[in-house]
């Protein structure tokens, strides 16, 4: 239960919600119950073949319900005749069947509105705690099962836990409301009735017992098929080209029957559940009719036929809240179980978090230091001892074998993670007492995946400043070897890109990226190799673009054509992730070490090739 309370605080704010819910739900209730009892002058009035020679007397309390129905209809009979009666108590039953169903209305829309709110604030709440959270998490989670917590659990959780706390409110207050009636009826017949409901209880608790574990596992393998599903669409052209469609279909389909024996396993319990209850219900309402039936035959009981008959109606009705109360619980384990892996999605914590007094970056003004910063992940060591200054206005690369740790210690300065040992300064500041906004706002970043949105070219150029006028936005363009092509598009700035840019060749792909960098004006550039996929035209134009973009900037370059950064003003060879060798192209070269064998490598390898 402390996992549903909690998904009802983001029902805020509930009181909103809640008082009129419960107004409106137990006047329609009241109403409700009144429609039934009513059938009792209904049918005296019917089959009573004369009219009332005198009326019955007023009972001394109100609560004697038929008592003071029976006064009334045989006063307007007495008075008026019997059609009269009947018209007096059709009128009664319809103002009470339009009085309940009204207020049924209210209670059904505000219900409404709680469960739509609280939609809104979980989804709101989950998706922001995913898009603040720390990258590494992102490198050990499924991205499908991410997709389906925000997604398809969020639904589950909507559906299941607003609308059974709709069940346990309304459905009680109407079983309450049903049972007072039965009791002012004949309080013997309906405890002796009442014995039987625990039993009933006891019988469906079972059969619903394992349905929150297997929820549970349903909503886990979903997730694992979403991540199925994602791999073989991102990667189509990689599933086709190796003849691994077999593979691909097959895998998903395990996943997919996985899904529907734990589906169906659930349906199973679920139905099972109300058949149960409504077998129970009618084997009461036989044994009373039974019982009942014998002691008015035998002119033993206390009611009349027509009381005997509401009474019956009143009971039969008794099962519907009760059947409803026992569905609800088989579905709030399912429920439950979305919940769960929901809140576990809203609890996780980001590494990586402002502190308290982080004060704001507003300018770059002299260097970015590397202090005996060491990083690792799990046990494996990828960053150790790691020294280094890039000078303002330097133009910085990084260069090294596969895996040395390039990418991990570029990705320290704008704090996507954060070193285990040692300290990154801007400035001579810790890069964890200023504000991440802040120190990103100096930055732009350019990767070797060209990351675009399913919009259009203006917007993906516009994407961290989403004010640019057009002249802006034409101009980073410009710089970025971009104005041409986009011009030549269907509709210029205004073309839609398609899905990751789709639409776009990788040339082109990547020179959006570089506008989007060059329009926020950033004074630090950081730089992943974005020529290494290109063809040669189209990696000399982004090579251009790429000059164009370090002019007048701080850079840092991750390299891996090293023809590329041969001018660069201080080279950094990563090797098993230490600094191996810095210093200028030239300078490395006399070294004839680690970075004058990878120059040889890729001399070798480009006359090869032209041979």
């Amino acid at each position: 239960m402390k996992t549903y309370f909690r998904l009802l605080s983001f029902a805020k704010p509930i009181n909103k919600y809640a008082i009129p819910y419960i107004i409106c739900t137990l006047l329609a209730v009241l109403f409700s119950t009144l429609n039934l009892a009513l059938l009792a002058p209904l049918l005296d009035t019917l089959f009573t073949k004369t009219a009332s020679t005198e009326v019955a007397p007023m009972p001394d309390s109100y609560f004697k319900i038929f008592e003071v129905f029976r006064h009334y209809t045989t006063f307007v009979s007495h008075e008026y005749g019997r059609l009269m009666s009947l018209q007096f108590v059709c009128a009664v039953i319809g103002i009470s069947v339009l009085l309940g169903n009204v207020f049924r209305y209210f209670a059904e829309r505000t219900m409404e509105s709680l469960r739509i709110q609280t939609l809104l604030n979980l989804r709101k709440s989950v998706f922001n705690n995913v898009m603040n959270l720390h990258l590494g998490y992102f490198s050990n989670e499924r991205k499908g099962d991410i997709i389906s917590k925000i997604a398809s659990d969020v639904q589950v959780v909507q559906y299941t836990v607003t609308g059974t706390l709709q069940v346990l409110f309304k459905e009680p207050a109407t079983l309450i409301s049903f049972l007072v009636m039965l009791f002012l009826i004949s309080y013997k017949l309906t405890l002796i009735s009442m014995l039987v409901i625990p039993v009933a209880g006891l019988i469906i608790s079972r059969i619903v017992r394992k349905l929150k574990a297997q929820a549970s596992a349903s909503q886990e393998t979903y997730g694992v098929m979403i991540s199925y599903l994602d791999e073989a669409l991102h990667g189509i052209r990689i599933v086709k080209a190796f003849n691994a469609v077999n593979f691909i279909t097959d895998r998903f389909d395990k996943q997919n029957r996985k899904y529907s024996k734990i589906s169906r396993d659930m349906a199973k319990r679920q139905q099972m559940a109300s058949p149960v209850s409504e077998t129970l219900g009618v084997l009461m309402v036989a044994g009373i009719v039974l019982y009942g039936g014998s002691l008015i035959i035998n002119n033993q009981g206390e009611m009349d036929g027509s009381t005997f008959i509401v009474y019956i109606a009143l009971f039969s009705q008794v099962m519907r809240p009760a059947k409803a109360i026992s569905t609800a619980f088989t579905g709030i384990h399912t429920g439950i179980a979305a919940g769960e892996r929901v809140l576990s999605l809203i609890d996780e914590k980001s590494q990586v978090m402002n502190a308290p007094d982080a004060t704001v970056l507003t300018s770059f003004e002299d260097n970015i230091r590397f202090e005996h910063v060491s990083f690792s992940y799990s046990d494996k060591t990828i960053l150790n001892n790691i020294n280094l200054t890039i000078p303002k206005g330097s133009n910085v690369a990084l260069v090294g074998p596969s895996g040395g740790g390039k990418s991990t210690l570029m990705d320290l300065i704008p704090r996507f993670m954060d070193p285990q040992q040692g300290s990154v300064l801007i400035d001579g500041k810790n890069l964890k007492s200023v504000t991440m906004e802040s120190l990103r706002a100096l930055m732009g970043v350019v990767n070797q995946e060209s990351i675009l949105f399913n919009d259009t070219i203006f917007n993906n150029i516009a994407f961290a400043k989403p004010a640019a006028t057009a002249a802006e936005v034409e101009a980073a363009a410009r710089i970025a070897n971009a104005h041409e092509f986009i011009m030549n598009t269907e509709n210029g700035y205004e073309t839609n890109i398609g899905d990751k840019g789709s639409k776009l060749s990788g040339g082109q792909r990547q020179r959006i990226c570089i506008a989007r960098a060059v329009l926020s004006n950033p004074p630090l550039m950081l730089l992943d190799e974005a020529t290494s996929a290109l063809d040669t035209e189209s990696e000399k134009l982004v090579q251009e673009a790429l000059n164009n973009l370090m002019k007048n900037r701080t850079s840092l370059v991750i390299a891996h054509r090293l023809s590329t950064i041969q001018n660069a003003d201080l080279i950094i060879v990563l090797d098993n992730g230490q600094i191996a060798e810095q210093g200028t192209h030239q300078q490395l070269l006399n070294n004839g070490g680690i970075y004058k064998r990878l120059i040889d490598m890729q001399t070798f390898n480009t006359d090869k090739e032209e041979a």
